[in-house]
């Protein structure tokens, strides 16, 4: 038989009805209820100040790296779709809500045939648009797709941007895509370096021979 022993000993349990009141009220007044009070009232009786919205007539504006619904990308110049059917959005994907056909083309090319998201599995956590080397998968701003049932499937043709709206198409800059300031990171290929050595040595025997003269 174990043997049993008071953690607080000081603790007393009250007995009459007044040392239940008092111990009711020791419990749940504290100070910290009082500044919650502080703080609702002081948000209610500020003007024009809501904290919340008339949904679905307002809506929330969103950032651009919140993380909606996928969309596939195409090229701009050549209206070509920018997806080359790697397939590791679908192997990182841990929701494994992700499915991708493919098949070689006439001229040996992997192309896409389907491409599809189960929306109702999806967690929305942007590995797929990161680990894309095309930034041909991205996430929009597009939060209502709320469905029937469990599966709910997206397809290919409504990710992929239709050519009749390809000037609309935005680069977000959330996960996926390029920021804004891409190009003073993109550092010089090995040639750039000899060409401008090439060019100083030009420059300094196009001097030297100005001075014998």
């Amino acid at each position: 038989m174990k043997n049993y022993y008071l953690v607080d000993e000081k603790r007393k349990t009250p007995i009459t009805t007044w040392q239940k009141i008092l111990q009711a009220l020791k419990r749940s007044i504290k100070l910290e209820l009082f500044v919650g009070l502080w703080v609702v009232m002081r948000e209610m009786l500020k003007r024009n100040n809501s904290a919340t919205i008339k949904y679905p007539l307002e809506k929330l504006q969103l950032d651009n790296r919140y993380r909606a619904v996928h969309r596939l990308m195409r090229f701009i110049e050549s209206e070509n779709e920018r997806c080359i059917g790697c397939g590791l959005c679908e192997k990182i994907c841990i929701s494994n809500c992700i499915r991708m056909e493919t098949s070689l083309d006439k001229d040996g090319r992997k192309k896409v045939n389907n491409y599809s998201i189960n929306l109702g599995r999806c967690i929305y956590c942007g590995f797929c648009a990161e680990v894309c080397p095309e930034l041909a998968i991205v996430h929009g701003l597009e939060y209502e797709n709320a469905a029937e049932q469990r599966s709910y499937f997206g397809y290919k043709e409504d990710f992929l941007t239709p050519i009749d709206k390809l000037k609309q198409q935005v680069e977000f800059e959330g996960a996926g895509s390029l920021r804004k300031d891409a190009d003073l990171l993109v550092k010089k290929t090995p040639n750039y370096y000899d060409a401008m050595q090439n060019k100083a040595l030009e420059d300094q025997d196009q001097s030297s021979q100005g001075e014998v003269k």
